[in-house]
């Protein structure tokens, strides 16, 4: 214990001298810019996120939020198509995209001298792409192919897919974010342009510039490129289907040839990190490590030591999302242990948990490895771009963000408990089996 209060002591006055240089400023357009400074390398990280995802699709399109993140490379009116990508790669930096439920997002690596030329590309992309029915012809079969390889072709995704169905009733999380199959293969022109003039407008949009970059510089290159472009006066509300209050646990059993290895995965619905109120979040991401973080977890001490019920156990929590998300737990057996064992051993353990309480000692372990994480995570421009671009796109400030390691730290034995017996409740609950079609139970 002297040598943990010793690494402690030695960790949290870094943390207080570590705080990110964060600037921000709303362009006339609605436009949303963050710029994080981090001068120690010429390296530029250029993100422009929508508030858009797979959860603002309209129904009977799903996927389509992320077709149309691949039909942005593309052409427009200015670009070939595919020139975008070539034209970053030829000035040696890297690009990519990514959509989740909640945004979509656009991200280059640069050298910092070269960001004029990214935030023009970018800012052009925004309006001015030009889309041909060979290009969606074209795109169509790559989203279909991407899907038939990540999850067509793997049971555990497959199985996943299943749980998100069972767990959510009615909000859109519970739609695969690549979309159904039957519904991606009847994706056109027409929905993507719909999607794209209804959400892909800067009053819909955070800019999140990372580097070596300065507030001044970053201003003057948004109102160079992206200030001229009109804010969409009929942007859509963010609507979300409600999820209603959740009275009886299901059950999923998801069999398939091919599947190596059986385990019990069981989803809790959860609350999200709320702006000012991040409280709750907390609790739960720091009872996932306590539950199934690592070796020194109440899982793997109690089901893969002491009883060798388990070769792999854990505990899963991410706030970072703009409705309900979930709390999960997994348990994958050692040979010769049923599922139905698994669980009976998984549930005693939670039982178990809910009576005796938080250990004090790990309690402190993991908050000092929290803090740790933090401090590394700053070392990393493209990181940060992301942990805010994701948090602000989750209707979360940038006060919620630089605040929640301490929040984090502020956690305490009765929060963890409370947020524990308030999301491990069965009547809100999807257990899964995940099994080869020949495997008993």
């Amino acid at each position: 214990m002297r040598l943990f209060a010793f690494l402690l002591a030695t960790i949290l006055p870094v943390a207080a001298t570590a705080d990110e240089r964060v600037t921000d400023f709303t362009l006339d357009n609605g436009l949303d810019v963050v710029v994080i400074e981090d001068h120690r390398a010429p390296v530029a990280v250029h993100m422009l996120w929508y508030r858009s995802g797979s959860a603002d699709e309209p129904l009977g399109q799903s996927g389509v939020a992320h077709f149309l993140e691949h039909l942005l490379f593309k052409a427009t009116d200015t670009l070939e198509a595919g020139e975008f990508s070539a034209t970053v790669a030829r000035n040696g930096g890297e690009d990519n995209a990514f959509t989740s439920y909640d945004y979509t997002a656009y991200y280059q690596r640069i050298a910092a001298d070269r960001l004029d030329l990214i935030v023009q590309m970018e800012a052009d992309r925004m309006r001015n792409i030009h889309l041909t029915e060979e290009d969606i012809t074209t795109e169509r079969q790559v989203i279909l192919e991407e899907r038939a390889q990540r999850t067509d072709n793997n049971p555990r995704s497959l199985f996943g897919e299943q749980m998100n169905a069972a767990q959510y009733l009615n909000h859109r999380y519970g739609v695969p974010i690549i979309g159904w199959r039957n519904e991606m293969e009847t994706l056109d022109r027409e929905d993507a342009l719909s999607f794209y003039k209804s959400h892909y407008a800067p009053n819909n949009a955070i800019l999140v510039v990372a580097g070596d970059v300065t507030p001044d510089e970053v201003r003057a290159l948004a109102e160079k490129h992206y200030a001229p472009i009109p804010a969409e006066p009929t942007l859509p509300p963010r609507f979300r289907a409600e999820e209603p209050v959740q009275n009886a646990e299901r059950r999923v059993i998801y069999r398939d040839p091919r599947v190596a290895q059986p385990y019990v995965n069981r989803s809790y619905l959860a609350p999200e990190r709320d702006a000012g109120a991040q409280e709750k979040a907390a609790a739960l991401t720091v009872l996932a490590e306590i539950l199934g973080g690592g070796q020194t977890s109440v899982f793997s001490e109690k089901l893969q030591f002491d009883t060798q019920t388990a070769v792999y156990t854990g505990a899963f929590y991410s706030g970072t999302s703009l409705d309900r998300t979930t709390f999960d737990v997994v348990v994958v057996p050692a040979e010769g242990i049923t599922l139905e064992a698994a669980e009976a051993a998984m549930d005693k353990v939670l039982a178990d948990f809910l009576t005796e309480g938080v250990n004090p000692e790990q309690l402190d372990r993991i908050k000092m490895q929290l803090r740790a994480a933090e401090i590394y995570a700053r070392d990393d421009v493209e990181a940060a771009a992301n942990r805010y671009g994701r948090a602000l796109t989750s209707s979360l400030t940038i006060a919620d963000v630089q605040a929640w390691p301490e929040v984090l730290q502020a956690v305490t034995a009765a929060d963890v408990m409370a947020a524990a017996r308030e999301v491990l409740n069965r009547r809100q609950s999807v257990t899964g089996w995940l099994m080869s079609e020949e495997a008993t139970q």
